[in-house]
């Protein structure tokens, strides 16, 4: 995995300047999510391997309908270079860049039931108290957590859960 970051690497950053010139994140972190969805597929990942593949067509196959020629000629490079398994890597990259840029922190937020829109409002508001920048939260539930919730923001995880609560208290019982 590591040496897969360190290859896509180059490739990340490369296509960031690239949307960064054109002013275009949006429509390239689109792209690279659709041909990274597409590059992972086992059926895709197995006709990408195979050397009779030709470059136009990996790029015919990868790239998504509504793509700029700009973007048709980084799939090609990364057909070239042999780094089309690589589209995962490279988006989640991509995106990161493309955050720390518009200065925007991606959280989750995993609580034990639903969240209600006052309840989500409330801890969007507190996350960009915390991190002085826009907060993109997405949510996911987790009935294992029996109540409250476990925010991953980046580096930061805040665990306000039940289930960690009573995790953290048999803890400081055990010792």
């Amino acid at each position: 995995m590591s040496q897969a970051l360190t290859l896509a690497r180059p490739y990340a950053r490369a296509a960031f300047a690239t949307a960064r010139d054109e002013g275009a994140f949006a429509p390239w972190s689109d792209a690279l999510a659709f041909s990274a969805h597409v590059a992972v597929d086992p059926r895709v990942a197995a006709l990408l391997a195979n050397p009779e593949l030709g470059r136009d067509d990996a790029v015919a196959l990868l790239a998504p309908v509504s793509h700029g020629e700009t973007y048709s000629r980084f799939l090609a490079i990364l057909a070239e270079s042999h780094r089309l398994p690589l589209l995962p890597e490279i988006s989640g990259m991509f995106d990161a860049l493309r955050a720390e840029a518009e200065h925007v922190v991606k959280a989750t937020v995993t609580s034990a039931a639903e969240l209600s829109a006052g309840e989500l409002d409330a801890i969007k508001v507190a996350l960009r108290k915390r991190f002085n920048r826009e907060v993109d939260v997405t949510t996911a539930v987790d009935a294992s957590l029996i109540g409250g919730a476990v925010i991953d923001a980046g580096d930061v995880v805040i665990d306000g859960s039940l289930k960690g609560k009573l995790a953290r208290l048999q803890t400081a019982l055990a010792n």
